[in-house]
């Protein structure tokens, strides 16, 4: 039996890219599923698009002039942006909730 081993090493070139842009919201507001939230500093922000292009809600809104805006109507707090950010301009906050205020 012969193993063929294939060279994949073409696709390390190519820049991730969403396969589909829903619209946020499909299933409904979800902003109070979080326990926790992402936060954006924008001083470490280089506006690079990656938690855009990862965020599984479509929850952040991305323009090169302003950066990242989160809508924290959408966002569930999975925090796959603070993952894939690779200049740790993303932190995480406890969500307060109104009656704890």
């Amino acid at each position: 039996m012969k193993i063929v081993v294939k060279n994949y090493e073409w696709m390390k070139e190519i820049p991730p890219t969403p396969l589909s842009r829903p619209g946020p919201g499909s299933m409904g507001m979800t902003g109070r599923w979080r326990a926790e939230r992402p936060v954006i500093n924008y001083e470490k922000c280089k506006k690079c698009g990656m938690c855009w292009t990862y965020c599984p809600e479509n929850a952040i809104v991305f323009s090169k002039d302003e950066g990242p805006r989160i809508n924290y109507n959408y966002c569930k707090g999975c925090l796959v942006c603070v993952e894939e950010c690779p200049y740790d301009a993303i932190k995480v906050e406890r969500e307060v909730v109104e009656w704890e205020k």
